[in-house]
């Protein structure tokens, strides 16, 4: 049997692989076992940031995006800056964006969208927008002049596609949400 000291993984891989025997596999297994664990939660971080990959046709939740109060879509906001359920406010299509109003004729017209994911189900997960049917509402992108990605800004439409009578503005990527007024 060898005995060097464990300092590294490749002696510590000679030694298992000497001191192991038929009758000693589970040695052996508990061994492999526990360097992938180490390699994983090395190479990994052990989740300390949780998922990054939350998708915004999820809906996101109001604790997963930044949340600025003074700058929300929302005059109703609650103590964690997340819009109160059911307390909607309002905006005109006049008091939007331009980039908001050239979305919402791109939804009249049914397209075509500027980025693949415009038009995708929005779940509504966080019950912010009034409750329906699972399928009802869908997301569509704002422009942002000098963003290099999507932004934050958003339309949702509820009803049927090229459909705009109950449509949703958000600024701070669902956080807070204001229905765009006829």
């Amino acid at each position: 049997m060898i005995r060097p000291a464990i300092s590294d993984t490749f002696t510590s891989i000679l030694v298992v692989e000497f001191w192991s025997t038929r009758e000693n596999r589970f040695v052996k297994s508990a061994w492999a076992f526990s360097c992938i664990v180490a390699l994983s939660v090395t190479v990994g971080g052990c989740g300390k940031q949780g998922s990054g990959n939350v998708t915004e046709a999820s809906g996101a939740s109001a604790s997963s995006a930044p949340v600025q109060p003074a700058q929300g879509a929302s005059d109703t906001l609650s103590a964690s800056g997340a819009q109160a359920s059911g307390a909607l406010g309002t905006i005109t299509k006049t008091q939007l964006p331009g980039e908001a109003a050239d979305t919402l004729r791109l939804i009249k017209a049914g397209g075509p969208f500027p980025f693949g994911e415009d038009g995708v189900l929005f779940r509504n997960s966080a019950g912010l927008l009034p409750q329906h049917p699972r399928g009802y509402y869908h997301t569509y992108t704002v422009r942002t002049p000098g963003a290099t990605d999507r932004g934050l800004r958003r339309v949702v439409c509820g009803g049927p596609r090229k459909q705009t009578g109950d449509c949703y503005y958000t600024d701070n990527y669902y956080a807070s949400f204001k229905r765009i007024a006829e």
